[in-house]
């Protein structure tokens, strides 16, 4: 691992602080020490490769307790600054994952608790590494264990509607295993409506779900979704506090509620940090019917704008509390709380994507890669430097990015990034030092990114980009179920697009190699296609960008795992074997009837031989949703190979598009793969990425439960032999961690990886002895004449119509105005006739009598 550049952010306390210069948080499946001073970062992994639970500091910080993942995962003590193993807690702690722990205020005692099933309380007396006392803490989800403040014999879990404080008979130095059970703070409806009849009876306890409490003099105080703090006492709440006019104490959940020096810090998900005087929230009581008590903080920290705060964790640096924030929108700051005249104001540190990296790509000349998320944000990293250059927000998340190959633009500097409301945006990266100076101005920045051209395709958000290897022609996919093909020039001019049979998954262009250029379309829903570059002049856009005559292939995948289950007894063997047998045990019964005729006996009747029971024959099965294509790439022309979830996950299925049955109806074709190779251990982990170095001598597989597998490839070709070794590295969380993006850089030095985890990690694919010292990231120079240009209009409008809705559109208001001019037309017509009528009229009148025409009269 040579740099982790994510992180994760939403994870429920995610952040340690172990002195002033080191920051402490888990990644995937590893536990980053962050160096606050040189930015360096240093590695503890994961010892069982399952994943991490949680991370806990000592009283004195010169401990600290890794929580770990797994098959009764062990609970490691690690001595800090050496990072060696100083204990290991092993065995019956939880079956599956450690959730939390906390080491009491002596520092004697660790208690931890575990997750689904077991959920396990245990404390530890970690030093003899031995089990002091063990409960299941509850009988659903459980958040947080902690030792109380004032009373060790005290600590509280709170977790899934309930507050659980748990009372604990023993003495430091000699410990009975006792432990007596309790008092209970409960969320559930029968609760609610015992204890606060009157009061909180239009509140939904399924909202009570969040928060953390304080156990202090026999009362608790927790926080709530909605933002007021709720006082307990004897397992009722005794009072509901909020501020004045009935305002919430927070707009939102209350996430984190601190104890510090005699006052009571709460953390708002709404970015605001509130301190209320504890002594008078102790001796609070409900005032009137409503059950609400008006409190006034003493002060409160709007650390700023789209800031959602989730913890803190404080240390001293110089002898003076400085506070550091995890923010789940993707970022950590750094806070001075002692609200005086020389307060400094909240400063971020840090900033990262928040949640599941949606797409990352590569820069096909330097070492840069972008990223993009649902965040809103698109990121530029320089991954020699190891910093993140620049960033840019839009109005939308971001589905899917790719970097512009060289052939499209040499300078490496243009990327297409798509969002989930249909809209592609091509931007481009660049070195503002590039540009003209004007005076008394200067250009700091490292790097610029700048909006070139927006255009929206699609209706639903954008799954997959695609250049074709010669440039010109760029494709998007999407998940409203359309392609669309764009001739790529100084901007992108709209060819067409094509209808799918269900939403698009992933886009692949056949290579150079391959004689003729085809796109590889593969859809979630099984279907996979194949059709030819359109080209733009034989496209009639008049009326639609619908293309309606692009030959195309269809191959619509059909289950066999459950035939290749039985492989190793084949069924159509098994039914000749019994058939065989039926005939020998019929041969054998007329041999004995002969043999008993020649030895002139009487042959009785035989009693009709009751036939034994026979093991039913293995079943096949067909998912009846099909299994969803999860990644494919081109093997020969015609040829591809694929990856399946659900079901069909376990093998990489070797497909070809039929030459004979383009008419067919897709939906009824039931297509099967000519070729399967098994994949270890991917029944229930399927491939969910696959990446080649530009050698195609090694294969880089992302797994859905966050592993990267590296299979060395003797030949080019795949084959169930080449695919035998492997090199597995637990990196990602296991449990929500899917491998989003594997990419190699364009010398194939390093390779980057994204999950759902929000983590992003480069590694070095040579030693690190032959990655040389001075290699460096070129930043593109900027377009020639960039700096006079006007600034592109963006699509900002999550509703705006798409290329062909606007083309409909346009072609309405055409139809329209033509009709509109017709009947104009006829109406000046009509006037004229009128008018004629009308001069008619008067001259018949001027006429003697005699000769006038009567009205009646019609003129043949």
């Amino acid at each position: 691992l040579r740099h982790s550049f994510g992180y994760d952010c939403t994870r429920s306390i995610n952040l340690l602080l172990m002195d002033s210069q080191t920051l402490m948080y888990i990644a995937g499946n590893q536990v980053v020490l962050l160096d606050l001073k040189t930015k360096s970062q240093s590695y503890l992994r994961s010892s069982s490769g399952g994943g991490i639970g949680f991370i806990t500091a000592h009283p004195t910080k010169q401990y600290f307790a890794v929580g770990e993942k797994g098959t009764k995962p062990n609970l490691i003590i690690y001595d800090y600054p050496s990072l060696r193993p100083y204990r290991i807690l092993r065995g019956s702690g939880t079956e599956k994952a450690y959730v939390f722990g906390d080491f009491n205020e002596a520092g004697t005692l660790l208690a931890s608790v575990g997750s689904s099933p077991d959920y396990m309380l245990t404390i530890w007396d970690w030093k003899q590494e031995k089990i002091v006392l063990r409960s299941k803490a509850f009988s659903q989800d459980v958040y947080k264990v902690t030792f109380s403040a004032d009373n060790e014999e005290q600590l509280t879990t709170s977790g899934a509607g309930h507050i659980f404080n748990h009372f604990i008979a023993c003495k430091l130095h000699h410990i009975t295993k006792r432990l007596n059970l309790f008092t209970l703070y409960t969320f559930s409806c029968e609760y609610l409506y015992i204890g606060i009849d009157s009061v909180l009876a239009w509140k939904e306890a399924t909202r009570l779900t969040r928060y953390l409490p304080i156990f202090l003099h026999g009362e608790v105080i927790s926080g709530t979704e909605w933002g007021n703090l709720l006082i307990w006492e004897g397992g009722l709440i005794k009072v509901e506090l909020c501020r004045a006019g009935h305002k919430p104490c927070h707009s939102g959940p209350v996430n984190q509620l601190v104890l510090d020096e005699g006052e009571l810090v709460t953390v708002g998900k709404d970015g605001f940090i509130r301190v209320w005087n504890f002594e008078a929230l102790d001796a609070a009581d409900s005032v009137d019917d409503t059950g609400l008590l008006e409190v006034k903080p003493m002060n409160e920290l709007h650390v700023g704008k789209n800031v959602s705060l989730s913890f803190m964790s404080k240390v001293y640096d110089s002898g003076q509390p400085v506070w550091y924030a995890q923010d789940t929108n993707g970022a950590i700051w750094k806070l001075d709380l002692t609200f005086s005249n020389v307060t400094r104001d909240p400063k971020c540190l840090f900033t990262f994507h928040s949640g599941r990296i949606e797409a990352m790509s590569v820069s096909p000349t330097t070492y840069l890669i972008a990223t993009t998320a649902l965040d809103r944000s698109v990121r530029i990293y320089d991954f020699i430097s190891n910093s993140q250059l620049i960033e840019m927000k839009f109005k939308q998340g971001g589905t899917a990015l790719t970097w512009a190959p060289r052939v499209v633009n040499p300078k490496g500097g243009l990327i297409a990034v798509g969002f989930e409301d249909g809209v592609v945006r091509i931007i481009e990266v660049y070195d503002p030092k590039g540009l003209p100076v004007l005076a008394g101005q200067t250009n700091t920045k490292n790097a610029e990114i700048h909006l070139k051209q927006a255009f929206k395709p699609h209706s639903a958000a954008v799954t997959a980009l695609a250049y074709e290897p010669n440039g010109e022609v760029f494709a998007t996919g999407s998940k409203d179920r359309t392609v669309f093909f764009f001739a790529i020039e100084d901007e992108y001019k709209p060819i067409g697009f094509i209808c799918v049979p269900g939403p698009v998954q992933a886009l692949e262009w056949s290579p150079p190699s391959h004689v003729k250029s085809m796109l590889l379309v593969l859809c979630e829903n099984g279907f996979v296609l194949q059709v030819p570059v359109p080209l733009p002049e034989e496209q009639d856009t008049v009326s639609t960008y619908h293309i309606r005559n692009l030959p195309t292939q269809y191959f619509h995948f059909y289950s066999i795992k459950s035939r290749i289950k039985v492989k190793n007894y084949p069924l159509e063997e098994e039914i000749a074997l019994r058939e065989k047998k039926k005939q020998e045990k019929e041969k054998a019964k007329l041999e004995w009837i002969k043999q008993q005729q020649e030895m002139g006996k009487e042959i009785e009747e035989p009693e009709e031989e009751t036939e034994e029971e026979e093991e039913p024959l293995p079943p096949l099965y067909i998912p009846e949703k099909p299994s969803p294509i999860l990644c494919g790439f081109h093997s020969a022309p015609g040829k591809f190979w694929l990856s399946l979830g659900g079901y069909d996950s376990g093998f990489l299925y070797h497909c070809e598009f039929s030459s004979n049955d383009q008419q067919e109806d897709p939906e009824n074709r039931q297509d099967e793969p000519f070729e399967v190779i098994p994949i270890e251990d991917t029944d229930n982990n399927p491939i969910h990425q696959i990446s080649f170095c530009a050698s195609r001598l090694l294969m880089f597989c992302g797994m859905q439960n966050g592993s990267l597998r590296v299979y060395p490839l003797q030949e080019k070709e795949l084959s169930a032999d080449t695919l035998k070794e492997y090199w597995s590295f637990n990196i990602h969380d296991n449990d929500y961690g899917q491998i989003q993006g594997i990419c190699c850089s364009f010398d194939d030095r390093f390779l980057i990886t994204c999950g759902g985890d929000g983590n992003i990690f480069t590694f070095n694919i040579l030693s690190p002895e032959d990655v040389h010292k001075e290699l460096k990231a070129k930043i593109p120079s900027p377009r020639s004449g960039l700096e006079t240009e006007k600034a592109t209009e963006d699509i900002e409008d999550p509703n705006a119509c798409n290329i062909e809705e606007v083309k409909q559109k346009e072609e309405y208001e055409q139809i329209m105005k033509e009709a509109e001019e017709k009947k104009h037309k006829k109406r000046e017509e009509l006037i004229a006739l009128r008018q004629e009528f009308l001069f008619l009229l008067q001259k018949n009148q001027e006429l003697p009598k005699h000769m006038q025409l009567r009205r009646e009269v019609h003129l043949g």
